[in-house]
């Protein structure tokens, strides 16, 4: 989400940006009989007619995998589960975990084949296309505006109830009302929450000079040469108080308005034919959601590395990234509808009327028709991830 190269992806300006299973083999030695012929026929005979089934099952389960054997067929079944990170490297959640499970054998452990491409600007076309399976967007808001043209996806998690989304000013902008005969810069389109927050707060748009941005450095508010831009709360802004920089911003809770906070998506289609699998996909990513909520020094070296080591540090350093993980991990935290990654209904029925009112979406897919609220839900027990001890 951040200060970065930029890539397209769902309407949200963007940014540019696999451990082997060991199969292992028990050895086993039949001993040496001394009997009679015929006493030796039976010996071997009965050792091999009565090798235990289960037995043979466990040679060729890995040592690391966590689940039985009809559950690691099952899921080797599903084929490879292709990921597309439509931000690269970025410490957010719905993109971090993903990396993370894929480098701490999460996926391993629950017989999952899972590649990523971490510079896929597309996700949405091609995970609605079946050429992926997952990938993650910025807000319920981008999931309904790219709803109308892509029928073959079903956005299984939100991971907050906290719009990302912020208008950052110069500090001469004491209010948002001042923004009348003022620029707004904006990125690839300007959101239906941030219209939705001028409109809260009496600003006549019409008065508003829109200015769509190709230039990523927040220093152009406070220098003046845009009064103000439609960004991200985790990223520019955090930018600007790491400068030391004077500005101004306004969040959409300031005026009551309650948004999402990223959302995973699949194909449907495979959805439908792989449920379990996909369930699954999810349980090793909140698993490693849990640790970076847990241990958030520990994820944000990890995925740092893991962007340096693919020729992306520069767009992903470090600083950056721990900034960016630390408000959004107190979103996934703050979330008002459950466990991380656990979707409502209700969750997403604010933005659902925001993008019909300031999305220009004026009859979008029912809302019960473009979510999964069960799949993330069946995951926790007392709201505690279930995961599979070693057996």
């Amino acid at each position: 989400m951040w200060t970065r190269p930029v890539v397209k992806s769902g309407g949200r300006e963007e940014i540019l940006t696999n451990r082997p299973i060991f199969n292992g083999r028990s050895a086993i030695s039949y001993g040496r009989f001394i009997a009679v012929a015929a006493a030796a026929s039976l010996a071997i005979a009965a050792c091999s007619s009565e090798k235990p089934k289960a037995e043979a099952s466990a040679e060729a389960m890995p040592a690391n995998v966590l689940v039985s054997k009809a559950e690691c067929d099952r899921n080797k079944a599903a084929g490879t589960i292709t990921y597309i990170s439509g931000y690269g490297y970025s410490a957010s959640a719905g993109q971090l975990d993903v990396f993370l499970a894929k480098e701490l054998g999460y996926f391993d452990a629950l017989c999952l084949t899972v590649d990523i491409n971490a510079a896929g600007g597309n996700g949405q076309q091609l995970v609605s296309s079946g050429q992926a399976q997952f990938t993650a967007l910025g807000s319920a808001s981008d999931v309904m505006l790219a709803a109308a043209n892509s029928r073959n996806l079903t956005a299984v998690a939100t991971y907050g109830s906290t719009s990302p989304f912020s208008i950052f000013a110069n500090e001469d902008v004491k209010s948002l009302k001042d923004l009348e005969g003022r620029k707004l810069g904006y990125f690839i389109n300007i959101t239906p929450i941030a219209l939705a927050m001028l409109d809260a707060a009496g600003v006549d748009v019409s008065k508003v000079e829109l200015v769509k941005m190709t230039n990523y450095d927040p220093t152009v508010v406070t220098r003046g040469q845009v009064d103000a831009i439609v960004g991200y709360a985790s990223n520019q802004p955090q930018t600007l108080k790491a400068m030391g920089l004077p500005f101004s911003e306004f969040l959409p809770g300031d005026l009551g308005l309650q948004g999402t906070y990223n959302v995973m998506e699949v194909n449907s289609e495979f959805l439908s034919k792989h449920r379990e699998a996909a369930a699954d996909f999810m349980r090793a990513s909140l698993k490693a959601l849990d640790l970076c909520l847990a241990d958030e020094p520990k994820c944000v070296d990890m995925i740092s590395k893991l962007a340096e080591d693919n020729n992306q540090g520069s767009a992903f350093p470090k600083d950056q990234q721990a900034r960016t993980w630390g408000v959004e991990s107190a979103w996934v935290r703050a979330s008002a509808f459950g466990p991380p990654g656990v979707q409502t209904a209700d969750e997403w029925k604010n933005e659902y009327e925001m993008v019909q009112k300031f999305g220009g979406l004026k009859n979008p897919p029912p809302l019960e028709s473009m979510m999964d609220t069960e799949l993330v839900a069946s995951l926790y027990k007392d709201g505690k991830l279930i995961w599979p001890e070693k057996k």
